[in-house]
């Protein structure tokens, strides 16, 4: 079996890269494979510093949580069932966000690469008015490599 990723996972990585909304990728079973720059300032952590958590490590650290503030294990998540189901999800809860619960919009979009093998591109963003405090060096090194333009 090769060990190289489907080509849709590297191409929702490079899309996800680019984005200034916070964006994750999570594989089969849950495993984090990618979050861009946006999802971890606001998540208080690089990916560098979480590179592989599985689906019971990254909910216990960000959530989402239920009503009490406590982590939704990852099989019950409204998501999980959806883009199990290949269908798109949408919805609202809270995770906890650099020390911080925080609420926020998310919504999930299957990826399904012809092997079979199933991933989601996941985009959120917070629902309380603060600001997501990026990285300005990302925004910078973009301009340069594109001669100013974004």
């Amino acid at each position: 079996m090769s060990a190289q990723r489907p080509l849709e996972l590297i191409l929702s990585r490079n899309l996800l890269s680019s984005l200034s909304t916070p964006g994750l990728l999570v594989g089969e079973g849950g495993k984090l494979l990618f979050f861009n720059e946006a999802a971890g300032a606001f998540l208080g952590r690089s990916f560098e510093d979480a590179t592989g958590l599985d689906a019971d490590q990254w909910t216990a650290e960000f959530g989402p949580l239920n009503p009490s503030g406590d982590p939704i294990p990852y099989e019950d998540i409204p998501a999980t069932e959806a883009l199990r189901q290949r269908v798109p999800f949408h919805g609202q809860f809270a995770i906890n966000a650099s020390g911080q619960h925080r609420p926020i919009e998310v919504t999930a979009i299957p990826i399904v690469a012809p092997d079979e093998s199933t991933a989601a591109m996941v985009l959120f963003w917070p629902t309380d008015g603060k600001p997501i405090h990026a990285h300005p060096a990302h925004l910078a090194d973009h301009l340069d490599d594109n001669g100013g333009t974004v």
